[in-house]
């Protein structure tokens, strides 16, 4: 997944990444640092969704949250 979101977007989109995951602490989703892959990681593992299911889960938010710049 190449969906991934420069650091200082994704400190302005972790609130709605919260509100979307709210299992996700604070801590976790700033470690994930806009990363598709470690979103996606931190949702099967807390959700026990499938890889598949988190990663469609995941390019469906981002695309959906996609900055504009």
């Amino acid at each position: 997944m190449n969906n991934d979101i420069a650091e200082g977007k994704w400190k302005q989109l972790i609130g709605k990444a919260k509100a979307a995951w709210g299992e996700l602490t604070d801590d976790e989703l700033a470690k994930a640092e806009g990363r598709a892959d470690r979103l996606a990681g931190l949702i099967q593992e807390r959700y026990g969704k499938t890889r598949d299911e988190a990663e469609l889960e995941v390019r469906r938010w981002f695309d959906a949250h996609r900055p504009l710049d």
